[in-house]
């Protein structure tokens, strides 16, 4: 995942890698294997594959090299083989890291007390997201968050302004979080998060004026001790769960990188699953 959303290298790369990575490997296992039998039927105890490795003639590495080239050539899917399966692991393994900091850091995740709040705010199941107003997959999903506070009526979803891209950024999000000491962070967000090209203070400044909101009150604000406490909280939270882009969403102990084409489908799924679960903390 990048600043700005998540990418996925596509399948030729993916099994280069692999290639990369598992045909060396397959070389180093074949010669300890081939060292070791040697060394059983002599009854000597088998030393490392690298310092066995050395035992070789050049012509009988390159007789081993040949073997393992000949079966990967002529077994390739063997590659991808090993890249699900390690794909497969890492993702248990990121969800199992998930689980433990949200489990960690859920007061601080879904009940910090200044944290903007959209939806129910007594909701039963919260979403939560970290967004930046000049991200363009956090544009591209705010209509599917959009279209979840509307069709569930009691989802709780959390904004953690995270304004990573640019300085604009941190410009619109100090705007939006004064607004929301007016009570109008919703209808600043809403309106800063849908407007095509750059967010900066003078397009925020320009939808709290639409929305009546106290200009001076909110320039005061927007340089208030509060705001940047949020801010530096919302960052500090990010590093702590390791989240180094946008958007990104958490619902219950279930993270989403990115914002994917059916990302309303899999915000929906996930709350109606920790609905049956049950979920302590958010």
């Amino acid at each position: 995942m990048t600043q700005s959303g998540s990418h996925t290298p596509s399948a030729f790369p993916r099994a280069r890698l692999a290639a990369l990575i598992l045909a060396p490997l397959l070389l180093v296992g074949g010669v300890w294997f081939v060292q070791a039998d040697a060394q059983q039927e002599s009854g000597t105890a088998a030393p490392a594959a690298a310092a066995g490795s050395a035992a070789f003639s050049a012509d009988q590495k390159s007789a081993i090299e040949t073997i393992v080239k000949d079966y990967l050539v002529q077994n390739p899917e063997i590659l991808f083989e090993v890249q699900t399966a390690l794909e497969v692991k890492m993702a248990q393994q990121e969800m199992e890291r998930t689980k433990s900091l949200v489990a960690e850091h859920a007061k601080e995740i879904y009940r910090a007390a200044n944290a903007p709040v959209a939806g129910n705010p007594n909701g039963d199941i919260t979403v939560v997201e970290f967004f930046d107003y000049n991200c363009g997959y956090c544009k591209r999903g705010f209509s599917e968050i959009l279209k979840l506070i509307e069709k569930d009526k009691n989802v709780r979803v959390v904004f953690k302004e995270f304004p990573i891209l640019r300085d604009e950024s941190e410009q619109a999000a100090r705007v939006a979080l004064a607004a929301r000491m007016q009570g109008k962070y919703w209808e600043v967000h809403r309106d800063l998060i849908s407007t095509k090209g750059l967010v900066n203070e003078a397009v925020g400044l320009k939808v709290a004026e639409k929305h009546g909101l106290d200009m001076a009150k909110l320039k005061a604000d927007m340089a208030s001790p509060e705001v940047k406490a949020e801010l530096d909280r919302v960052k500090a939270l990010a590093q702590t769960l390791q989240i180094n882009g946008t958007p990104h969403f958490l619902v219950g102990d279930r993270a989403i990188g990115g914002a994917p084409e059916n990302l309303f489908d899999v915000l929906e799924e996930h709350v109606a699953e920790l609905r049956k679960e049950g979920c302590a903390y958010c």
